[in-house]
């Protein structure tokens, strides 16, 4: 019977029953089949879930397999690492920061970004391990999300379109105001105003998105198609009236 692992020990100690390699995209899975030395498991967890270094899964027959990262394509970084890490994080790439070096996987594009920007990059093959989230687990998703794909856009700078993106979106706007005014004052023994006022506005609004997809682990996700629509139009109109 094939074991199963339904939770992950962050940051487990020692001891294990054996140890698998997973890059960094291999490091975010729900439900998969892995094989190690010792044979293969079924991993099927509660939600996506992003894998560290040192994390292990704990089988359903009670053994303990740890997660190594393993040796991928990378970018090694080095210059002025300040700016360059806020290029970097600006297009949403996921990095490793250190005292001397940046590190990210590799990206022609953002490889030539970096060389104009005065980097030194050198291409590498050594575990990728990038900063978590906020709290220290999760994942700064990029242009690439790994096991789910979506539709949507970024603006990254003016004119600019994220890399692997697609975006469909239309509005239309439309507004039309007018507004009349006729006073008069006469400053005899009282005081006569007549005003009119007219105001008419209107509005529209078309939202065509595509669905996302997800696909993980075999699984297909969900496609969404939405097409909202609305309208709006309101006018006021304000009788004259006299003051004596």
């Amino acid at each position: 019977m094939t074991a199963t692992a339904h939770t992950i020990i962050r940051n487990a100690p020692a001891p294990f029953d054996g140890d698998i390699a997973l890059d960094y995209e291999g490091r975010l899975l729900r439900r998969k089949r892995l094989s190690f030395d010792g044979g293969h498991f079924m991993v099927d967890l509660p939600e996506v879930t992003s894998l560290d270094d040192g994390d292990a899964f704990e089988l359903s027959d009670g053994r303990q397999i740890v997660v190594r990262a393993a040796p991928e394509p990378v970018i090694e970084i080095r210059g002025n690492l300040a700016r360059l890490a806020w290029h970097i994080g600006n297009r949403h790439t996921p990095c490793r920061i250190e005292a001397d070096r940046l590190i990210i996987r590799q990206d022609h594009v953002m490889e030539a970004m970096l060389k104009q920007l005065g980097a030194n990059v050198i291409r590498k093959d050594i575990p990728f391990r990038p900063e978590g989230g906020a709290y220290g687990h999760g994942r700064t998703f990029g242009h690439d999300h790994g096991p789910a794909d979506h539709a949507h856009s970024h603006p990254h700078g003016a004119g600019e379109q994220a890399p692997g993106h697609a975006s469909a979106h239309s509005h239309a706007h439309g507004q039309a105001s007018a507004h009349s005014h006729a006073d008069g004052h006469s400053h005899a023994s009282g005081h006569n105003h007549a005003s009119a006022h007219s105001h008419s506005h209107s509005h529209s609004h078309s939202h065509s998105d595509t669905g996302t997809g997800h696909a993980d682990g075999g699984h297909a996700g969900d496609g969404h198609d939405q097409t909202d629509k609305a309208s709006h139009g309101h006018g006021h109109d304000h009788p004259a009236h006299d003051h004596a």
